[in-house]
């Protein structure tokens, strides 16, 4: 496991090569030299935590409840009759 710290510039201007390092271990991001926050994979935050991801703690998650979802209304001329001839 590599870890890998980036200053809160170096995040902003390589943020592709930040997830690349992720792959690798963890990567420390900076403020003023301070760590501020962590970047993992998802599959090493499971592991962190113990937990497995489920549709409602992905709903859950900030943003995703304000995605505009429009379920789809059945016509009247959905059903259609079997034409036997």
């Amino acid at each position: 496991m590599t870890i890998t710290t980036l200053s809160s510039r170096e995040f902003n201007q390589d943020a592709g090569g930040a997830k690349k390092a992720a792959k690798k271990g963890p990567v420390f991001i900076t403020d003023r030299g301070r760590p501020a926050h962590v970047l993992l994979t998802i599959e090493q935050y499971q592991k962190l935590t113990g937990k497995q991801a489920n549709i409602i703690d992905a709903l859950a998650m900030p943003g995703m409840a304000n995605i505009d979802f429009e379920t789809p209304r059945m016509e009247d001329d959905f059903y259609h009759p079997a034409d036997l001839s």
